[in-house]
Parts: structure tokens; sequence; C-alpha cells
């Protein structure tokens, strides 16, 4: 094994996107596990658009990392050296690694679970992860998706997207629209994953092309805030539903964004607009992996992998997630 630990660390807040003075790589000894404690080797890095909102100084439903802290960030690592009876050498585990090769687990705060037999590292951070339980408890729980529905996603190319829509199909929804960025994004949302229709916001005009598919929105789901939340509300069915998952649209712009102008259709169509954060469902995901895996088995459910290598392209494959350079959920292969 590599004799250091290669870690990259916050360096300063980022002004829009992450570049190269956001991140500072430093190299330190491997850390030793003391009693109790297991040594993890990190094998894969989930990458996600709220590690970025994690960099700036700013209220959070966890605290900012600070200066000099190791980029947060959950993944994959295997256990190669123990001090505690939960975890054996060889055990793949999850939890939260940081992008750094090696953490320590313990039975505490820094606890990993190991991953079930049959579930790759890969599978482990995307549909069977935090992406794929967001889309499951969001659509679900959230946004109480039911027959019938007519269901439109934002980011519906992304990790959370793209499982959004699939899981609207099973559940019954009578049409799946897709906003994505690009028409090979939009081929493979409707051609592969089964949404009926797809919307370009890179070439075509939102609104427009939304009064055209979904005139009627029963349940929208937003993972980019900003204009095209705006253009859903103004569609927005009688007691139509709106689930806030993420509004990568604005994580780079430096101030809050703007409050939706067409909120009063939530009034006028008595609608619902509710946010949530996956971390309170943590005690649920076994119940909802079983139900994905019988999914993932049937060829009901699809998932796209962008794999980057390298640790030290980390801060690249985040800013992937901004610039619409990736299909599915991102992972750095350390």
């Amino acid at each position: 094994m590599s004799e250091i630990n290669r870690r990259l660390v916050l360096a300063e807040r980022p002004t829009g996107m992450v570049d190269a003075s956001t991140v500072r790589h430093e190299e330190g000894e491997i850390p030793t596990p003391g009693e109790g404690e297991a040594l993890a080797r990190v094998r894969y890095i989930s990458i996600d658009p709220t590690i970025r909102t994690w960099m700036d100084d700013a209220p959070g439903y966890l605290p900012p990392i600070g200066i000099g802290e190791i980029i947060r960030a959950g993944g994959v690592a295997e256990i190669i050296d123990s001090r505690s009876d939960k975890y054996s050498p060889g055990d793949l585990v999850f939890g939260m690694m940081g992008w750094q090769d090696y953490a320590i687990a313990d039975e505490g705060e820094r606890t990993m679970q190991r991953l079930p037999e049959g579930i790759s590292p890969t599978s482990a951070l995307s549909v069977f992860g935090i992406t794929g339980m967001t889309a499951y408890f969001g659509l679900i729980d959230v946004g109480r998706v039911k027959e019938g529905d007519v269901v439109v996603v934002s980011g519906a190319a992304g990790a959370t997207g793209s499982t959004v829509g699939q899981i609207a199909k099973i559940k019954g929804a009578s049409k799946v629209v897709g906003i994505a960025g690009g028409p090979e994004k939009c081929s493979w949302i409707v051609d592969e994953l089964g949404f009926n229709a797809a919307i370009d916001y890179k070439n075509e005009d939102v609104s427009a092309r939304l009064r055209e598919e979904a005139p009627a929105i029963d349940l929208y789901f937003d993972n980019v805030g900003g204009e095209i939340l705006d253009a859903a509300l103004a569609n927005l069915a009688m007691r139509g539903r709106v689930v806030l998952c993420g509004a990568i649209s604005g994580y780079n712009s430096g101030k809050p964004p703007a409050g939706p102008a067409n909120y009063l259709s939530l009034l006028i169509r008595r609608g619902r607009m509710e946010g949530f954060i996956i971390l309170d469902y943590l005690d649920r995901f076994p119940q909802a992996q079983v139900e994905m895996g019988g999914w993932v088995a049937q060829g009901r459910i699809k998932a796209a992998e962008h794999i980057v290598e390298g640790l030290e392209h980390a801060p690249d494959a985040l800013n992937l997630l901004f610039t619409g350079g990736n299909t599915g959920k991102v992972i750095v292969k350390v």
C-alpha cells in the first residue's frame, strides 16, 4: 500500500466554480487505528452537489467545511487493519470518507456500514446510495406520487433525477417529462429510461415546452431551482406538489437565490411545496434498498455511472455537476 495519505483540504472558500485555489493537496502519515478503530483504504468517492454548498461559510444541515479541513464526502473503502470487533480486514464499508486515501472507522461518530453481499461499490454510491435513496423517499414520501400523475423532473439525466423518473413510471404515473441539457441526454432518458418526453433546457424554451408537454403538473421534482422552478410552478395542476430536492443552478452564484416569481400558483391551485433532507430517512434505507434491488433485478431501474479516475481529479469531477458534463452518478475512483 501507499506509504503516504494524500489529502485534499479546503484552502479557501470558492467564488463561483471550484478552481485550483480552492483545494490544497497535502501529504501526511497514514493514520494508525486505536482501540475500537479500523483503518480503511478509500476506493471510491461519491461526488454530490451538496459538497459545493459545504464549502461556503453558510448555515446548512451540516456545518461548513473549515479552512484546512479535508473536503467532506461519502465513499466506499476497504478495511485493511482493524482493532475493532465491528470491522474485519477485507470488509467493504460505506461512510463519510472525505477526499483522501485513508480514513479511520470507529464505533461512534465515524462508524461505517458494511456493504451487503452482491452490491458493487459503485452501485452502493448510486442507485443503492444517497442519490437512489433521495429519489425514492423524495418521490414517494414527500411527493406522494400516485397512479395517473403527470410528473416533471429537472436535472433528469443526473443520478437522482434519472432514478426519480423511472420510479414514477413504476408507480403508475401517466406521463413523465424530464428536463435535461442537450439532445444526447434527452434521447437517453426517453429511449433508455422510458421517460415519455424530454425538454432540452439548453436549446429549447422550457416554459413553452412545458405548456405543450405538461400544462397541468401533478408532481414536480426540483433539482435545479431558478427559472426552471418558476416555469414548473406556472404549470402546476390543482393540488399539485413540488418536491424541493436541490437548487444546483444557484450553488455557484455567490448570492442568495431570488424567490420564485410564480409562487402564488401554490395558493391559486391549492398546491404544496416541501423540502427534505435525506439524512432524515437513514433508518429506513434498508427497506428502500430491498425494493430498489427488486426493480434493478427486473430491469425496471437502470443507472448510469460517470467514473473519474484519480483522487487528484476530485475537484474537476465536482465541477462536472455544474457544467452538465456528466450523465448519471459521478464517482471518483481513488
